[in-house]
């Protein structure tokens, strides 16, 4: 297939989720500017086949409420400073995405109107309709859900056909492959067996929330050029989480 080839999308509508540490390349902290615009230009790529994004981004690059909560930070202010993390992130994609050619929303759990827009159902929806990038900030609005909860909620909520998760794996594997050379990797696996071996795909209440609405969770690596559209096209190297 040529680069000129615009291959057909397997979905018309995802959402894709990410973690901050993403976004900070092979820094220890922050946002890496050069990082930020690839994976903009891996979610453009995955635009101009015409399918409708949502996306949530993690805030562990600049502030994870779990760890304050560790230090002896009170957990539910640590929750909410990691969701204004979230935010901080996003509007750095937005950017991204937008010095590009892509429209795009921020759209937050939290009030903050100056930077962005609330999180109105109907509104998100015809965002899409419109063909514009949903990055959703803040998580579900609530301390102790994680963005991967907050992934997933939303997901449903948009009516996204799956969640696409990146990472810097190809897929699930059965033991941490950094340090297993002998892991094995998943082609595909049941909701129930990422429950019950502790697979680390997404976090518990995010898996049974995907069960329950019967929405496939793919995992594919965010750092393979052209990942993300190939993965859309079944390309690629990826696993399946399924009913």
């Amino acid at each position: 297939m040529t680069q000129t080839d615009t291959p057909k999308a397997r979905f018309s509508r995802v959402m894709l989720k990410i973690s901050g540490e993403a976004l900070m390349g092979d820094q220890g902290y922050g946002l890496h500017p050069p990082t930020v615009e690839r994976i903009a230009q891996e979610v453009k790529a995955v635009h101009d086949m015409g399918v409708e994004i949502c996306m949530v981004i993690g805030g562990g690059n600049i502030f994870r409420g779990l760890q304050g909560s560790a230090q002896g930070m009170e957990r539910t202010t640590a929750d909410y400073m990691g969701m204004l993390a979230t935010v901080m992130n996003a509007l750095a994609m937005q950017s991204a995405l937008e010095r590009i050619g892509v429209f795009c929303r921020v759209i937050t759990a939290i009030r903050m109107d100056e930077v962005a827009e609330p999180y109105i159902r109907r509104r998100a929806v015809r965002h899409l309709e419109k063909k514009r990038v949903c990055i959703f900030a803040a998580g579900t609005g609530n301390p102790y859900f994680t963005t991967d909860t907050a992934a997933t909620l939303r997901a449903n909520e948009m009516a996204c056909e799956a969640i696409f998760k990146g990472t810097k794996v190809d897929g699930v594997y059965d033991k941490d492959p950094v340090r297993h050379p002998d892991a094995r990797r998943y082609d595909r696996i049941s909701y129930d067996d990422v429950l019950a071996q502790h697979l680390g795909v997404m976090d518990a209440s995010a898996i049974a929330l995907a069960r329950d609405n019967n929405l496939p969770i793919i995992v594919f690596s965010l750092d393979e050029p052209g990942g993300f559209r190939g993965v859309l096209a079944g390309e690629g190297t990826y696993t399946t989480v399924h009913g």
